[in-house]
């Protein structure tokens, strides 16, 4: 009976024993997997510090030449080699001089970074030359009336176009196109009687 109990027993314990060798099979794998996790992840943290520690190569912007129109106009200047143009903005009328020099913008006798302390619109009176791609080769003086900054701001710029256009008849499509040329016909409405603003009626009172 011993005998057939032992050998009953030994399959079961071979059964065991080769569960327990899958068992260190099966772990002996899942530490191979952790291992190949481990390099997987340590082969992408390199890549990621390469990529931050690399610098980016900046990327200028390339903009096209201006190139002139062909035209029949002939340029309007006076005998100091200046051109006159008028610009208006909302309420605001602007008297514009140009003539070729370095940049400089005078307004009601005063620098432009001190009339417009306003960075927008500094960058403002400035698109027109930015956009024909003469920045810092014309000198502006005016005298703008009426309205306030912003609305003066764009007569100012307004003048400035159209005094391109005399100066350079060739540079009317580029302008043209931008919108710099149009007057903005936008103004404030007028007060009407029975009304506190344009249309702001009193408040009702029921009693």
């Amino acid at each position: 009976m011993s005998d057939d109990r032992n050998s009953d027993n030994e399959p079961q314990g071979q059964g065991e024993e080769g569960r327990g060798g899958q068992g260190q099979g099966g772990q002996g794998r899942g530490v191979g997997g952790r291992g190949q996790s481990s390099e997987g992840l340590g082969s992408l943290r390199q890549a990621f510090q390469q990529a931050r520690t690399a610098p980016a190569a900046p990327i200028a912007p390339v903009r096209a030449p201006v190139v002139l129109a062909p035209t029949d106009v002939e340029p309007k200047r006076d005998e100091f080699g200046r051109s006159y143009a008028t610009g208006k903005r909302k309420n605001a009328i602007a008297r514009v001089w140009i003539k070729p020099g370095n940049g400089k913008i005078e307004v009601n006798g005063r620098d432009s970074p001190v009339y417009f302390a306003r960075p927008v619109l500094r960058m403002l009176i400035n698109q027109p030359f930015v956009v024909t791609d003469r920045l810092g080769q014309f000198d502006v003086w005016c005298t703008v009336i009426g309205g306030g900054l912003s609305g003066q701001a764009g007569a100012v710029r307004h003048g400035i176009s159209r005094a391109l256009t005399f100066y350079e008849p060739g540079l009317r499509p580029v302008l043209k196109h931008g919108g710099f040329l149009t007057r903005d016909s936008r103004v404030d409405e007028r007060k009407k009687y029975g009304r506190h603003k344009a249309r702001r009626r009193p408040q009702y009172s029921k009693r």
